[in-house]
């Protein structure tokens, strides 16, 4: 395996003494679950060390915090809005460039619900006063910021939110965001807003007048623009009226699994015809498939081979919305929140403890990488799926 990052050691929040703030006992960044390392030849191990040693990898979604051991600690954990940066689980990740999503529908500082917009604020400036104390992890703010992080040996950090939905009906709140340093949005959230419609939703009545101005903007400012939880006729909508290409952060193909969740070959095909990208997620119980209806790597990689059977490798991505702890419990506390019900509405599946080969940010990418390799991918489609696509996109989209 290539080697990792340099962990300087620091730890989130170590600024402050220890009356400060209220500290959670949290899970092991690594070691929570037994790691399921794709096994490789001693040449196809060579390729994998030469790929990640030489190219930008790149996440184009996750949640890099580290959640308390106890599940049932989530609620307050959130109420604190001090969210804990797993620092030392992503200095093993291999990933030059993560997009981090924050607490979004999870941040519950004021509210129930999640989406407001002083907890959403608030939760960005908390994590931001934290990186600036260390030196592994760093906000990109520009394209030279991105590409800066594989020659200097550190991670470059993309601010995103997984919708729109705090900035209620400013369109000048989009230009704030950007002033705190968010360069990647949705639209919507798995509810409807007054942007648009979200996967949730029974109808979709697609991207209201309100949503098309916000598109103008983030097209202004350098904003890419996401539609991974958005409904399909929103999500085809907003495509349209974009003048760059977006992305479907995390995602996956519903010609393999039919839930809401998934995408359908027109949206995907959409997408990539605009010069768009989808990044597969691996969050659990998402990206299944009849062939491997257990979650695993096999489930997660059997959409990313869909997907680039279907619109090329140059339209591909990897987005595995991953974090440190125990997701699937995330999942069952914020189920009104996160909409899980929805998911996999419908369809009958085997619930499982984790992914096995991609439960946390250190290890979802490798595998991922390691998988391609295993199956024949060239250098070149790989490299273009760990990380050439995404920096494209950000390229033709962000303001310089």
């Amino acid at each position: 395996m290539p080697p990792p990052k340099r962990d300087p050691g620091y730890r989130a929040f170590q600024y402050l003494a220890p009356d400060d703030y209220r500290a959670f006992l949290l899970a092991k960044e690594t070691g929570r679950v037994p790691e399921e390392l794709i096994p490789l030849s001693d040449a196809e191990e060579r390729r994998v060390v030469a790929l990640m040693a030489e190219h930008p990898i790149v996440s184009i979604h996750e949640h890099t915090a580290v959640f308390p051991e106890d599940p049932k600690e989530i609620f307050e954990y959130a109420r604190q809005g001090r969210q804990v940066t797993g620092y030392a689980g992503l200095a093993r990740s291999g990933v030059d460039v993560v997009f981090e999503n924050f607490m979004d529908g999870t941040a519950l500082i004021t509210s129930k619900a999640g989406w407001k917009w002083d907890d959403i604020v608030l939760d960005v400036g908390m994590r931001f006063s934290d990186i600036d104390h260390q030196e592994l992890v760093y906000v990109a703010r520009t394209m030279a910021d991105v590409t800066d992080a594989k020659p200097s040996g550190r991670i470059a950090f993309v601010a995103a939110l997984e919708a729109a939905t705090a900035i209620e009906n400013e369109v000048d709140r989009v230009d704030v965001l950007y002033g705190l340093g968010i360069r990647c949005m949705g639209i919507t959230y798995s509810e409807a807003n007054a942007l648009g419609s979200g996967l949730k939703e029974r109808s979709d009545g697609g991207l209201s007048d309100l949503g098309r101005a916000v598109v103008r903007r983030m097209n202004a400012l350098g904003m890419t623009i996401d539609v991974a939880h958005c409904g399909d006729r929103t999500s085809l909508d907003t495509i349209e009226a974009s003048t760059k290409p977006i992305f479907i952060t995390h995602a996956g193909a519903r010609a393999l699994w039919n839930t809401p969740r998934m995408k359908p070959d027109a949206v995907i095909r959409a997408c990539a015809e605009r010069g768009g990208v989808i990044g597969v997620e691996a969050a659990p119980h998402t990206t299944l498939t009849e062939r491997h209806p257990s979650h695993s790597v096999e489930s997660v990689m059997e959409h990313v081979a869909y997907c680039v059977d279907l619109v090329g490798a140059d339209h591909v991505a990897l987005g595995p919305d991953t974090l440190f702890g125990d997701h699937v419990a995330l999942h069952h506390a914020f189920a009104a929140q996160l909409s899980t019900g929805r998911i996999n509405e419908g369809v009958t599946f085997s619930e499982v403890a984790y992914v096995k080969g991609m439960e946390n940010p250190g290890e979802a990418t490798r595998n991922a990488i390691r998988w391609l390799i295993k199956h024949g991918y060239s250098d070149e489609d790989v490299r273009k799926i760990a990380g050439a696509n995404a920096l494209r996109v950000l390229a033709e989209t962000w303001a310089r």
